[in-house]
C-alpha cells in the first residue's frame, strides 16, 4: 500500500492532462470496483458510475463543463450520476440481492424491509434525489483517495451543467441525472499547478479532539 498521508500529498487537482497518455484498463478497471466499494446510505447504492473515453464527446463537454479543458484532455472522464427513482421495486431488489448473496431468510429481512419502503414512500422526490446526491459524494472522496493510491492524477468537478451534461449522454433515459465530473489520466509535464504546496488549515484548527479521563 505504501505511505497513504504521501499519496495524499502528491494528488492536486490537475489543471493540465498529458492528451497523448492513456491510462491502462487494469486502472480504470480499479476505478470501476472501487465505486461499486463504496458505502451508501442503508447500502442501496443509489448511484452508477458513467465512464467515458471518446474524444469526440469529452470535447463536446468541454462546452458544458465551463470551459474546462480537462474534460477533453483527460484519459477518460468519469461522471457520477444518481438514481431518480428509487421505489418499491428499487428496494425491493436490493433486498432480493442480500438473499442471494448472503441466504438471509425473509423472517429477518421483512421488517427491515417494510420498515424501508414505508421510509421511503414518505419521502418527497426531491429529498430522495438530494440524498442520493451525498452518496455520490462518498463515491467521489472515495475515487479520490484511490486516484492517489494508484497515481491517477485526478480533477474533481462540480462545475459544469447537469442538464446539458444529461441530454449528451442521454442519461435521463437510464433514468439518471448526473451530479459530479472526475477526468483522470496523466498530469502534464507543464502542468505548473503540479509544484503547489497544499493549502490547508492546520490541524489544530482542522481537527477536534474529545477525551476522556486518562
Amino acid at each position: 500500500m505504501g505511505n497513504i498521508i504521501a499519496d495524499l500529498e502528491w494528488r492536486y487537482a490537475v489543471k493540465k492532462f498529458d492528451a497523448g497518455r492513456m491510462l491502462p484498463q487494469e486502472k480504470i478497471d480499479k476505478l470501476k470496483q472501487a465505486f461499486n466499494l463504496t458505502a451508501t446510505s442503508y447500502g442501496l447504492q443509489p448511484i452508477k458510475l458513467i465512464v467515458v473515453s471518446d474524444k469526440q464527446i469529452q470535447e463536446k463537454l468541454v462546452s458544458y463543463s465551463f470551459d474546462q479543458k480537462q474534460v477533453a484532455q483527460a484519459s477518460h472522464v468519469l461522471i457520477l450520476c444518481i438514481e431518480t427513482n428509487v421505489d418499491d421495486d428499487y428496494i425491493l431488489s436490493y433486498f432480493r440481492r442480500v438473499q442471494q448473496v448472503r441466504g438471509t431468510s425473509d423472517e429477518i429481512l421483512d421488517p427491515f424491509k417494510q420498515a424501508m419502503v414505508q421510509n421511503f414512500r414518505a419521502k418527497k422526490t426531491q429529498e430522495i434525489k438530494e440524498w442520493a446526491a451525498k452518496q455520490a459524494y462518498l463515491a467521489m472522496g472515495n475515487l479520490l483517495t484511490i486516484c492517489a493510491v494508484e497515481r491517477i492524477d485526478s480533477c474533481p468537478m462540480e462545475g459544469f451543467l447537469p442538464s446539458e451534461y444529461d441530454q449528451v449522454l442521454k442519461l435521463e433515459q437510464l433514468g439518471l441525472n448526473s451530479v459530479l465530473v472526475l477526468p483522470v489520466g496523466y498530469r502534464a509535464e507543464d502542468d505548473m499547478f503540479q509544484d503547489f504546496k497544499k493549502v490547508r488549515r492546520s490541524m489544530d484548527k482542522s481537527v477536534i479532539d474529545i477525551k476522556g479521563d486518562q
